[in-house]
């Protein structure tokens, strides 16, 4: 497995030029986000990134967690050191409220470092993320109680944070959640048990606070009746040291496809009667207050999408520019040529180039509006970030996720042979990546997401608006007087007409069956993520275009902008007038075959 190397002038140009850092920076509360900070805070993840987590990804793959005699679920060699390394550095507490022992720095800038710790080891990463998520949840729902004796550990790192959600006869059918939990004083008594607990059992910090949906005695039927409980694997004295073992175990750990480093539980509440737990806010609004952290969660899963993606392109790009095999075509000579020389291996790797850049200014973008809809002046400043928030989730999980999946499959691809040898590590970054399309809600629940939630309910006035702005940028590409975009904004522009076309098909399409946009789902996701992500890859283009007229001396870089941009407007943007096609006309035959037909032999 190739080491790997944070592509740090690849993330601050992203950074400054496409999600806005100084317009972020200057927000209420972020004033210590100076440029010099920014920077420093970048240098000091790359190092722990390149020099601490990455060295592990393989170490964690190879041993995975293991559950001991005792049911604590013990994790690979240099995992414990490594997340000493994070608490000692208040590396969790870096998106918080300093008045909780917070670093106060932007959500924008907790990505770029999160980006740099999922390349670099995915498994490992996968606790700090949830952590902050967890701490997320509870800073607005729970009682100052429960903040003051949970948020100070949680925030530093000291303890960590899971969440509850899925069930076995559940999955992702909330509403048949059965775990329950009864009013014993001033506390619950839970008992239930909850599957695929990511992190729900391990060795590195002293306590584990574990959210857990539940019912109340008197609840209602259906995702109305849940509510969120705060149950921690050990209880806490009134000094704030750790007390008693509180009734949570782990019953086994999970036998994965990837990610085996990560300890994947399966958790019994209340073998004895009850484990203690403590409501968060109202009882029966839990999956509200969970869709806090689970929204948290959705825009980190895309994120390793691109982080994924960004691993498997490193090694990959390493190992074609140092095989050797066979003379490319168009080349004279007898000399030794690398693959990277011969054309098919150099479409490849333009295509994982292209859309890792074009997830990069998605996943910035949407981060960047997540700060400006929590701490901007403006109320309207706040809700339009909101509702680009709230569009871009699920378009970002889902077409980041299987776009990484597709990437890291074309990272094995070119090694050719090898590739399928574990030993190179080619492999490792395909099996972590497929459970990205999968957990906190798989591409399918993310489309129906984006049809139901963000489309259909305000009748397509989001899409509009976002698809407007972005034929506006194609317009402006097509009359400027660059060449080198100019076919980009054409391609950009054409898009935007079918994007625009399939969303209106679809605020008419359920009239008569239901099932039908539901069948056309995530085909539009697909469409949709095409392009936005063509969208960010103009913006960068048109950036580079005009830094190189003003002089920038870094011409490799930057000229390499538009051409990124055309190659992906010439391969992947003219997918979205058949993906139009396919969501207008094809949908209603997803259904079209009974039971009968589709079982037959």
């Amino acid at each position: 497995m190739t080491a790997y190397v944070p592509p740090l002038k690849e993330i601050r140009f992203v950074l400054d030029h496409l999600a806005g850092m100084a317009d972020v920076a200057a927000l209420p509360g972020f004033e210590d986000a100076s440029a010099d900070m920014v920077d420093s805070i970048l240098g000091e993840a790359a190092k722990i990134a390149e020099n601490t987590l990455a060295p592990l990804n393989e170490i964690g793959d190879r041993q995975g967690a293991k559950l001991d005699a005792a049911g604590v679920a013990r994790t690979a060699d240099g995992w414990g050191a490594a997340w000493q390394t994070l608490v000692e550095g208040g590396w969790n507490s870096l998106p918080f409220d300093p008045e909780q022992g917070g670093m106060g720095l932007p959500n924008l800038l907790n990505t770029a470092v999160q980006e740099m710790w999922q390349s670099a080891n995915m498994a490992f990463a996968l606790c700090p993320m949830l952590t902050q998520g967890a701490v997320n949840a509870m800073q607005l729902y729970a009682d100052d109680a429960l903040k003051a004796i949970y948020l100070p550990k949680m925030i530093s790192g000291e303890w960590t944070g899971t969440m509850n959600i899925t069930e076995p006869q559940a999955g992702s059918d909330l509403a048949a959640t059965r775990s329950r939990a009864v009013p014993n004083g001033d506390h619950y008594l839970v008992s239930g048990q909850k599957i695929f607990i990511t992190y729900g059992d391990h060795d590195l910090t002293e306590n584990i606070v574990h959210l857990v949906l539940a019912r109340l005695p008197d609840a209602p039927a259906g995702v109305k009746g849940i509510s969120l409980f705060v149950v921690p694997k050990f209880l806490v004295n009134a000094d704030g040291s750790i007390g008693a073992r509180n009734q949570v175990n782990c019953v086994s750990l999970e036998h994965k496809l990837g990610i085996h480093g990560s300890p994947t539980a399966v958790l019994s509440f209340g073998d004895e009667g009850g484990a203690v737990g403590w409501l968060v806010g109202q009882p029966n609004r839990g999956l509200e207050y969970m869709f806090t952290m689970m929204n948290h969660a959705r825009l980190n899963v895309a994120m390793q999408g691109l982080a994924i993606a960004e691993r498997a392109y490193q090694q990959a790009l390493s190992y074609a520019r140092d095989r050797v095999q066979g003379k490319p075509l168009g080349w004279t000579g007898n000399a030794p040529f690398a693959i990277v020389h011969h054309p098919d291996v150099r479409r490849l790797l333009m295509g994982m180039k292209a859309r890792i850049e074009a997830m990069r200014g998605i996943l910035y973008t949407a981060a960047a509006a997540v700060d400006v809809a929590h701490n901007h002046a403006d109320e309207a400043e706040r809700k339009r970030a909101g509702l680009l928030v709230d569009l871009l989730t699920p378009i970002a999980k889902g077409w980041c996720t299987e776009t990484g999946q597709l990437l890291a499959s074309d990272g094995v691809q070119v090694h050719g042979g090898m590739g399928f040898i574990e030993e190179t590590g080619a492999a490792q970054h395909y099996r972590d990546a497929r459970i990205t399309t999968i957990y906190e809600g798989t591409t399918a629940i993310q489309a129906n997401d984006l049809v139901n939630r963000k489309i259909l309910r305000d009748g397509g006035a989001g899409a509009r608006a976002l698809l407007a702005d972005i034929a506006a940028l194609g317009r402006e590409l097509a009359d400027g007087a660059d060449d080198s975009l100019r076919v980009t904004g054409l391609a950009l522009l054409d898009s935007t007409v079918h994007a625009g076309d399939a969303v209106e098909w679809l605020l008419t399409a359920g009239a008569d069956d239901v099932r039908v946009p539901a069948a056309a789902s995530v085909t539009l996701l697909e469409l949709l993520g095409l392009v936005v992500g063509g969208w960010q890859l103009a913006r960068a283009g048109r950036v580079a275009v005009a830094k190189l007229a003003e002089g920038d001396p870094d011409t490799a870089f930057l000229s390499a902008k538009p051409l990124t941009a055309r190659f992906f407007a010439d391969h992947f943007l003219p997918r979205v007038a058949a993906l139009r096609t396919t969501v207008v006309a094809g949908s209603g035959s997803v259904m079209a075959l009974s039971d009968e037909q589709l079982f037959a032999a």
